[in-house]
């Protein structure tokens, strides 16, 4: 993977024609050392967020070495690019196909339900296996999430209890409980009401659980979207989890996705047309910009151009604009709005940022579009919640390793606290 200092230089290298995502491994590396330093428990990044490899080859060098996966190919992914991990396979519906690959193939061995029947069936899958790890995935009510994941998965907590009794008794390895408050949750006391909630659940079904699983919904900053600090977060986790009834010895996951990844891409697209306040791009919907589409979130952006041969950053008066994606479907429409120099003409790049999470993920090849090259770059991202946004010079390694150590004095003090 080709590395330039920042996306101008690109610009200024070469025109490109098609899209440009951009890798910036340090802030993975940031955010992967925050998590390890202040939650106090195992962390398992969630691939579906971003599988890119670069991502598991820079999380799996920076210490985190367990993965919540999904299928089949997430586990092929996690095994080659970061081998010897541990993963745990947190969909709560398999194919009996996909859960004898994961035990017997790769050496799986925790499982998520939400029902009796996917119990059973994984108790199948593995030939009656009495070393698992089962966990129950409860339905929780919370509030305070950009998108809410609680209708699909999760058992209603009336009827869990014989479900956690029924996993406790169905492995001589270990059985806990997870949930997820939703994704992009502004709200950190989530986290502590939902583990009331379970710990509610546990108490009604009369077992000990050895894993309470936070699952996700970490947050990153967007515009109008700016969450509380991230120590907010697991102070609420903290606190909860001491009110827990379970005993001294059990475990404690979360399953970051989007705080580990959301800083770490962006994509250069090249405007192809302006019709007024409408913008047509190279890039849309059904390549990176899903979310911008479909949550309609509106992205940080940055206008380049070239002029003379010489491409600079273009700045000056702003005014909102929409977005459309380059294929034929009315649906490719990213409203925004996204705040750009208004003097925007055919042939500018506009480079979105913090598609980290789910927007290399999201991309499909509708119409023939979508394909995207991807190189790294050194600066810094278009926000953080870590420290490191809103630079325009290169982000050096010494000053990676700065905001680390900061990091580490913060958690320090944090819990001499």
């Amino acid at each position: 993977m080709q590395t330039y200092h920042t996306p101008l230089d690109l610009v200024r290298e070469r025109s490109p024609e098609r899209p440009v995502a951009f890798a910036r491994p340090d802030s993975v590396a940031v955010a992967a050392r925050w998590f390890q330093d202040n939650f106090k428990g195992d962390v398992f990044y969630a691939v579906k967020a971003n599988p890119s490899p670069w991502v598991i080859e820079t999380l799996a060098k920076h210490g985190v070495a367990s993965f919540d996966v999904a299928s089949v190919p997430e586990i092929e992914l996690v095994a080659k690019y970061a081998p010897g991990s541990r993963m745990a396979f947190m969909h709560p519906v398999k194919s009996r196909a996909a859960i004898r690959a994961a035990y017997f193939d790769h050496g799986v061995k925790a499982f998520a339900l939400d029902t009796h029947e996917e119990l059973q069936k994984i108790l199948d899958s593995t030939d009656g296996a009495r070393d698992l790890t089962l966990i129950v995935r409860l339905g929780v009510q919370a509030e305070g999430a950009s998108y809410s994941l609680s209708g699909k998965f999760g058992v209603d907590l009336h009827e869990a209890p014989s479900l956690l009794l029924a996993a406790r008794r169905a492995t001589e390895g270990k059985m806990g409980v997870s949930f997820h408050v939703g994704s992009q949750c502004m709200r950190p006391t989530a986290y502590q009401a939902a583990m009331a909630q379970a710990s509610r659940a546990i108490v009604r079904a009369g077992v000990m659980v050895d894993i309470v699983d936070v699952g996700g919904g970490f947050p990153s900053v967007y515009p109008g979207m700016v969450p509380p600090d991230m120590a907010d977060y697991l102070d609420s986790i903290d606190r909860g989890f001491a009110d827990m009834m379970v005993h001294e010895d059990t475990e404690l996951w979360c399953e970051p996705g989007r705080a580990l990844v959301a800083e770490a891409s962006s994509i250069l697209t090249k405007v192809e047309l302006r019709k007024g306040d409408a913008l047509y791009l190279n890039d849309g919907s059904y390549g990176s910009l899903f979310d911008a589409a479909h949550v309609k979130w509106p992205f940080p952006v940055k206008l380049y151009r070239g002029e003379g041969g010489e491409a600079v950053e273009v700045e000056g008066n702003l005014r909102p604009f929409r977005f459309y994606g380059p294929t034929c479907d009315s649906l490719d429409h990213m409203p925004g709005p996204f705040w750009l120099p208004e003097d925007i003409r055919e042939g500018d790049y506009v480079e979105i940022g913090m598609l980290g999470a789910y927007g290399i993920a999201m991309n499909t090849r509708f119409n023939g579009f979508g394909d995207a090259e991807t190189v790294a770059v050194e600066d810094a991202p278009m926000a953080s919640m870590y420290g490191l946004a809103r630079r325009s010079i290169p982000l050096r390694k010494s000053e990676v390793q700065n905001v680390v150590k900061l990091t580490r004095a913060r958690s320090k003090k944090r819990r001499k606290k």
